[in-house]
């Protein structure tokens, strides 16, 4: 029986984490986000992964922090993105070209399309459409999804879609990694 494309999705945010960290390692955990809930009128709404660190949301998303620790965000209900923090790692900020090798590596039994390869020294966004090759030679169901990496001062921020995610949910994930920054403390 193929894997799922869920289940590859989720097999390709472990890779990201292994390519950006090197090894699986414990995660410092963000502080919980306050005001989990949607806010109307914006066009984006900070959620602060911990003190001084906002990633700009869509309208209408909520946010939460993870048992793990992951930031997730995404639609009233569900959650499509995952953002994972590495403190002090933004040496090890992958290459646009380290993601897709590894996106090919990781994925040789799908079909893969590279939709959009964004990247330089503080960002790399890789968006693709994947499907299972099946045993008969056609193809299962495809899926879009999102692997990412922000590079802010000395932290690196590994973002990735969660299965399920539609193809304007990815794109708005997308947006979302790349723009996130970190504020000055307030005085």
């Amino acid at each position: 029986m193929p894997r799922s494309p869920h289940r590859a999705l989720r097999a390709s945010m472990l890779a990201l984490a292994m390519l950006a960290a090197g090894c699986p390692e414990k995660k410092e955990a963000p502080a919980p986000s306050t005001g989990g809930g949607a806010s109307g009128g914006t066009t984006e709404r900070p959620s602060p992964l911990r003190a001084g660190v906002k990633v700009p949301l869509p309208p209408g998303w909520t946010a939460l922090v993870a048992p793990d620790g992951s930031f997730q965000a995404g639609p009233p209900g569900r959650q499509v993105l995952r953002v994972d923090v590495r403190r002090g790692e933004g040496e090890k900020m992958p290459s646009i070209e380290d993601l897709t090798d590894s996106i090919r590596q990781q994925f040789s039994e799908f079909q893969v399309s590279l939709d959009q390869e964004e990247g330089d020294e503080q960002v790399a966004l890789v968006r693709i459409t994947l499907a299972p090759k099946l045993t008969d030679g056609g193809l299962g169901l495809h899926g879009s999804a999102l692997l990412g990496a922000r590079r802010v001062g000395e932290d690196l921020f590994l973002c990735a879609t969660l299965p399920g995610a539609s193809t304007e949910e990815v794109r708005l994930a997308t947006e979302a990694c790349r723009d996130i920054q970190v504020q000055a403390a307030p005085r």
